[in-house]
């Protein structure tokens, strides 16, 4: 028995779940699956306490807070959600509509699918360096579930992203000191986070390292530090307690790649009115889409996440007339979002 919806989504990160949303404005219901235990993508699964900045009206919010406001706000939609399971059968049917089957049997017929995967199936790129193997629990991390457990370490973070810059400032002031280590001088990125960390190596509370990781140190089997090469091949141990690494993922689009979309460099390519795939009927919103342009924020993922749900509404009914409604006044939006219209 095949489960009868408007949409599948394919990603239950917060672009994916942001979608239900955007649907459910318009009337259309939608089931959600992802590979991953719990919804939230990368921010669940890779950086629950990692502060973010750049959301609308949240000076800083939480990773994991995000997902559960997000969840909060798609509650009066009632979608399905398909956890711990991929896709793996994907036909579009003769009559448009789409034939999707997941790794645990359950059946969909959608109306249209919509692929928020994110970088796809993802895991963090891993430390590999020569006498890991030779301790029997070496401290490295690739995420941070409990600031706390770092108070007053020496803690050594690996990378020159946004998410080694963020944690380096929010754990500065609960470690006992941070050395940053990343390949170069340059960073990659916030310009203001950059000007953060340097503020506070200026402060003491930071040492900054350029280099290639080489060796793992260890004194009968407990780990020590890190043995770095620079660009003038000058090997030095930084020493610590623990290791957090934050060297990106590395993607993976698994049974994505074999749907006969178009892809460029492992993302799909859509266009920017609705945000469709070259197949018609498929859509792809956040990370895992590419456009002339494209800038991977959470906050662009929402807005391509509001235009395919328009896109969405007029693929299935093509001869239905769109207009806009909004929420603040819109009698319709309040139904459907299960709050009271104020009076006039």
């Amino acid at each position: 028995m095949s489960i009868q919806t408007d949409a599948v989504i394919i990603g239950a990160g917060p672009v994916g779940l942001f979608q239900v949303f955007e649907l459910g404005l318009l009337g259309l219901k939608a089931q959600l699956i992802d590979s991953l235990p719990q919804p939230g993508g990368q921010c669940s699964e890779l950086y629950p306490e990692k502060p973010i900045y750049d959301i609308p009206a949240y000076p800083s919010i939480g990773a994991q807070e995000l997902v559960d406001k997000l969840l909060e706000q798609i509650a009066p939609f009632d979608a399905g959600m398909h956890l711990g399971q991929q896709v793996e059968s994907f036909e579009k049917k003769d009559d448009g509509r789409f034939q999707v089957i997941t790794s645990k049997g359950i059946e969909f017929d959608a109306g249209a699918v919509i692929i928020a995967a994110g970088l796809g199936s993802f895991l963090p790129r891993k430390l590999k360096a020569k006498g890991l193997d030779e301790m029997p629990e070496p401290p490295i991390h690739y995420k941070v579930t409990d600031r706390s457990a770092f108070e007053g370490k020496r803690l050594l973070i690996l990378g020159g992203g946004d998410s080694a810059l963020d944690w380096t400032m929010d754990l500065a002031d609960v470690a006992s000191h941070i050395h940053l280590i990343h390949r170069r001088a340059e960073y990659r990125g916030a310009p203001a986070s950059v000007d953060k960390v340097k503020a506070l190596a200026d402060a003491g509370k930071v040492s900054l390292h350029q280099g290639m990781i080489t060796q793992a140190i260890s004194d009968n089997g407990e780990f020590q530090g890190l043995e770095i090469m620079d660009l003038e091949k000058n090997k030095t141990v930084v020493e610590g307690d623990e290791v957090l690494v934050f060297w990106g993922l590395s993607p993976d689009l698994g049974p994505i790649a074999d749907w006969s979309l178009e892809i460029e460099k492992k993302q799909i390519a859509v266009d920017t009115e609705k945000f469709q795939t070259s197949i018609e009927g498929v859509f792809a919103i956040g990370d895992i889409n590419t456009y002339p342009g494209k800038k991977k924020f959470i906050l662009s993922g929402f807005h391509e996440a509001a235009l395919a749900a328009f896109g969405v509404q007029k693929y299935i009914y093509p001869d239905k007339r769109q207009f806009v409604q909004y929420t603040t006044t819109s009698p319709i939006m309040h139904e459907r979002l299960g709050v009271e219209t104020p009076p006039k």
